[in-house]
């Protein structure tokens, strides 16, 4: 009887841990169209078309007294964002960690950047600077949120299904964004049959991403359950800003080789991130495609990301995670290479290119976030995540500033898009040297058989 007592235990532990995963699930769903429709494809070409009817006869903005290219704005406006998510996610992840509550924080999050991009429907003539302000404040609160989502994934998930559980919440992601960018495909595509402008359209296109980030989010925020603090020791007030942050960094010095990924991915993913923003102006200023082909190159990204996810998860589980985002950034490389000789106005060809992003792409992030719960010590999910959120979203400025300098300096979006390449040839070689077995052994957790 008791050993029935035990089985059954087990089995209502595993029905309610499937439970909780699959509502994890859903915020990728709910915040990845954010990323795919308004970050991706929407927001920067849109944005720099209304920086550019504010612009000088020199083809410069000046918010606050500073000339800035037009052609600029959307990628200072990304490193913007960044700053401020670094000065909020170490002060958030501290405190989810120590009050073991980070239900609130995450619906604070998440309802802060929803009500941020819904309020993109009032753009317009030549308000670049509501533009600039809303996608600061939606892209800090986007990698906030991610960063308390992020930091579910050990207490959710055991060692041996974390590749699987961190890819199937990617392949939710892009499914998302495809099926939303098949709406914003007709909507836009067919503006003048619905009796719109071709503004109007994209405005609804960048507004409905909010609104469905806000639905959705309900409910992750139904199922997941906060847990209960491990630290019983004294409650010390969480430092703000940069202070913080460099708590959390000299407590991860304890653990040097989780530091040593976490730099690997910081450089990696922050060209990964660079690409996934600038992609449409490179396609629309460079090459010369319209806002339709743009589209329908991102869905083709979004369909393949869900193959290439799944796929990506299934190879880690063959020859370890590790080797797998090694062979992803080799792709990466050879990918970028290939965009900077893409001939212009030929979409077929970016549609080429789009399909090796796709399948290179959601492999690539699934498998680093699920190699990297490996390495967080136990009880410190939150703060180490707001780390690595960092690394993602949250510390993904160079990339974007690289880039922009690179078009204010040489004027060509194409010396812009291969100077990425640095990346991940210099991530590639950092995360080459990190020993991840032992690593996972120092921070304390179980060694999976594979990694």
């Amino acid at each position: 009887m008791g050993t029935d007592t035990v089985r059954a235990g087990s089995a209502d532990e595993a029905a309610d841990r499937r439970r909780e995963q699959r509502g994890w699930y859903f915020y990728d769903w709910a915040c990845s169209v954010y990323s795919t429709s308004v970050l991706t494809v929407f927001l920067g070409p849109y944005l720099t078309s209304v920086a550019k009817n504010a612009a000088d006869p020199d083809g410069y903005v000046h918010p606050l007294g500073v000339p800035v290219r037009a052609g600029s704005f959307f990628a200072y406006s990304v490193s913007l964002s960044v700053i401020v998510a670094v000065l909020v996610m170490p002060l958030v992840g501290a405190a989810a960690d120590r009050s073991g509550r980070k239900k609130p924080l995450l619906a604070a999050a998440a309802y802060t950047g929803a009500a941020a991009t819904t309020g993109m429907f009032f753009l317009g003539g030549d308000r670049y600077l509501l533009g600039g302000v809303l996608l600061v404040v939606a892209n800090a609160a986007a990698a906030v949120g991610t960063m308390l989502y992020n930091s579910y994934l050990p207490q959710i998930a055991p060692p041996e299904e974390r590749d699987a559980v961190s890819s199937k919440g990617w392949a939710f992601g892009y499914a998302a964004g495809a099926l939303v960018l098949v709406a914003n495909l007709v909507l836009y595509t067919g503006h003048d049959f619905f009796g719109l402008s071709e503004s109007a359209a994209v405005r609804i296109c960048l507004a409905s991403a909010g609104l469905w980030w806000g639905a959705f989010a309900l409910i992750p925020l139904r199922r997941l359950r906060d847990r209960r603090s491990l630290d019983e020791g004294p409650k010390e007030a969480t430092a703000p800003g940069f202070r913080q942050l460099a708590v959390t960094v000299r407590g991860m010095r304890r653990h040097p080789l989780t530091l040593a990924f976490l730099l690997a991915y910081l450089v990696y993913n922050d060209g990964i991130q660079t690409v996934i923003s600038q992609a449409s102006i490179y396609g629309s200023e460079e090459l010369g495609l319209g806002q339709s082909t743009l589209i329908a190159a991102v869905l083709l990204v979004q369909v393949l990301a869900v193959a290439g996810a799944l796929a990506l998860g299934r190879i880690a589980r063959v020859y370890g995670a590790k080797r797998t985002i090694l062979g992803s950034l080799v792709a990466w490389a050879v990918v970028l290479g290939a965009g900077y000789f893409l001939p212009a106005g030929a979409p077929v060809w970016f549609f080429v290119l789009a399909s090796g992003i796709g399948l290179v792409l959601g492999g690539s992030q699934a498998l680093s976030r699920s190699l990297f719960s490996h390495l967080v010590p136990p009880g410190k999910e939150a703060e180490y995540f707001s780390a690595y959120e960092m690394s993602d979203r949250g510390m993904s400025w160079l990339g974007p500033l690289l880039f922009g300098i690179t078009y204010q300096v040489t004027g060509s979006y194409r010396d812009a898009i291969i100077s990425l390449v640095a990346f991940f040839v210099i991530g590639f070689a950092l995360l080459a040297r990190v020993p991840v077995r032992r690593a996972i052994s120092d921070a304390g957790n179980p060694v999976p058989e594979r990694i």
